[in-house]
C-alpha cells in the first residue's frame, strides 16, 4: 500500500474530502432523449463515490444550452428530481458531488434547436470539425450573435440553474468556462468579434463570465462555486495569440470573488492550440488562493508531483476512471490498471462501456476460480 499525498484529506467547503482525486465530468450521453437523469446514472456515480470530489457531466442550464445527444439537464422539475436521486445515493455512499453547469453555445447545431441557430458570442461557426445532431453528423452552421437580450435571459438561466442544483442536494457548482463552449466563446478573442461591451478588451471579454458569477453566487455560497478552464485547448477550435494574457485575467477576476476552487486544464492531452509556451498549473497557483484542480492526461505520478510540488491541491481524472470504477483502490495498492483506450462504447446507449467495467477485486476473484476449474 502506498502512502501517496493523493490519500491525505483536503477540507473544502465546509467539508473533508476523503482524497485529492477528483472525478472529472465526462459526458456520457445516458440520460436519453427527456435528459432526465436516471439510475444507471446513479449506479455509475455511486461507483466512483470513493473519489475526493465527484464533477457531474456537463449539464445543460437550458433547452438553448444543448449541443449533445442525450446529454442531462438541469431547467425542469423532472429533472432536479432526477439528479436529487442520483445525489442522495451518493451521500448516502459518502461521496461528495457538484454540478457541472453548461451552455453549448455554437458547439450546438440546429437540429436540437427546432430550426433556430445556435448562439455564440459572434458568428463564427468552429472550423474543422462535424457535429454528431439528433439527425446524424453534420457540419457546424454559422451561430446567431447574442444580443443583449439573449446574454440577459442567459445569465437567467444560469441563475436558474444554480436555483435547481441546490434544491437537487449537490455540495456545489461548476461553471463550465472550458472547452470551447458558450463561456470560452466569450472569453477567447478569436471567437469573440463582439464591438459592444462584451468584446474587444479582455476584461469585456470577461463581462459575460463575471455577470454569470454575480447570478450564480447570488444562490450559493461562495465557498461552494467552481470555475473550469482551459487555458491551452483547441477543442472546439479555440485558441488565440493573447490566451496567457486572457486567462491571467480571468484567474484574477475569480480569485477576487473569493471562489471555491478553479478547475485548470492544464494538460495537453485534449490538444494544444500551441499559440505559446502552455500555460501550467504553477501559473494559476500564483494567481488563485482557493482550492487549485488540475486536469487533463495526468497520471498517478504526474499528478504527485504537482501536489508535492504545492502546484494544486486536488488532481482531476477522466478517462482511467471510466474503465476502472475503483481508481483511488487500485492507485493505493498499486493495483494494474484496465486500459482506456477503446472509446467505442463510451458515449450513448445504456450499460455497456458504462457501468459493466469491474473492479480489480471482482476481476481477481473471477481470474481464480477460472483458474480453478
Amino acid at each position: 500500500m502506498t502512502d501517496s499525498v493523493l490519500f491525505s484529506s483536503f477540507d473544502w467547503a465546509e467539508n473533508t474530502l476523503q482524497n485529492r482525486m477528483v472525478l472529472a465530468p465526462m459526458t456520457r450521453g445516458r440520460a436519453g432523449a427527456d435528459r432526465i437523469p436516471n439510475k444507471i446514472m446513479g449506479d455509475h456515480y455511486v461507483q466512483r463515490a470513493d473519489a475526493g470530489l465527484i464533477i457531474t457531466e456537463a449539464t445543460a442550464i437550458s433547452e438553448e444550452g444543448i449541443g449533445w445527444v442525450d446529454t442531462p439537464g438541469i431547467y425542469t422539475d423532472k429533472m432536479v428530481e432526477g439528479w436529487r436521486s442520483v445525489v442522495n445515493r451518493v451521500h448516502e455512499a459518502g461521496g461528495k458531488i457538484v454540478l457541472q453547469l453548461w451552455h453549448t453555445g455554437r458547439a450546438s447545431h440546429s437540429d436540437f434547436h427546432n430550426g433556430n441557430l445556435p448562439l455564440s458570442a459572434s458568428a463564427i461557426k468552429i472550423e474543422g470539425d462535424e457535429i454528431h445532431t439528433p439527425k446524424g453528423k453534420k457540419p457546424y452552421e454559422v451561430p446567431k450573435a447574442m444580443t443583449f437580450d439573449d446574454i440577459k435571459r442567459t445569465v437567467q438561466d444560469y441563475k436558474k440553474a444554480a436555483v435547481n442544483a441546490k434544491a437537487a442536494g449537490f455540495d456545489g457548482v461548476e461553471v463550465h468556462a472550458a472547452n470551447g463552449y458558450l463561456i470560452n466563446q466569450f472569453l477567447d478573442s478569436r471567437s469573440n468579434q463582439r464591438t459592444d461591451n462584451y468584446g474587444g478588451s479582455v476584461d469585456n471579454r470577461y463581462r459575460f463570465l463575471a455577470e454569470v458569477m454575480d447570478a450564480v453566487l447570488s444562490v450559493w455560497d461562495k465557498e461552494h462555486v467552481g470555475v473550469r478552464l482551459s487555458p491551452n485547448g483547441v477543442f472546439n477550435d479555440m485558441g488565440a495569440d493573447d490566451f496567457r494574457e486572457t486567462f491571467t485575467f480571468v484567474a484574477q477576476q475569480l480569485n477576487k470573488l473569493e471562489i471555491g476552487y478553479l478547475h485548470v486544464m492544464d494538460g495537453l492531452a485534449f490538444g494544444f492550440h500551441e499559440r505559446g509556451e502552455a500555460m501550467t498549473l504553477a501559473e494559476f497557483r500564483a494567481l488563485f488562493d482557493g482550492m487549485v484542480i488540475g486536469n487533463c492526461g495526468y497520471t498517478k505520478e504526474e499528478a504527485e508531483k504537482r501536489l508535492s510540488d504545492g502546484d494544486g491541491d486536488m488532481i482531476a481524472f477522466g478517462r482511467p476512471w471510466i474503465t476502472n470504477p475503483d481508481l483511488p483502490t487500485r492507485f493505493k495498492h498499486n493495483y494494474p490498471l484496465e486500459s482506456f483506450d477503446d472509446p467505442s462504447s463510451w458515449y450513448g446507449g445504456g450499460v455497456e462501456g458504462y457501468n459493466d467495467f469491474e473492479t480489480y477485486r471482482e476481476k481477481s476473484g473471477k481470474d481464480a476460480m477460472t483458474s480453478l476449474t
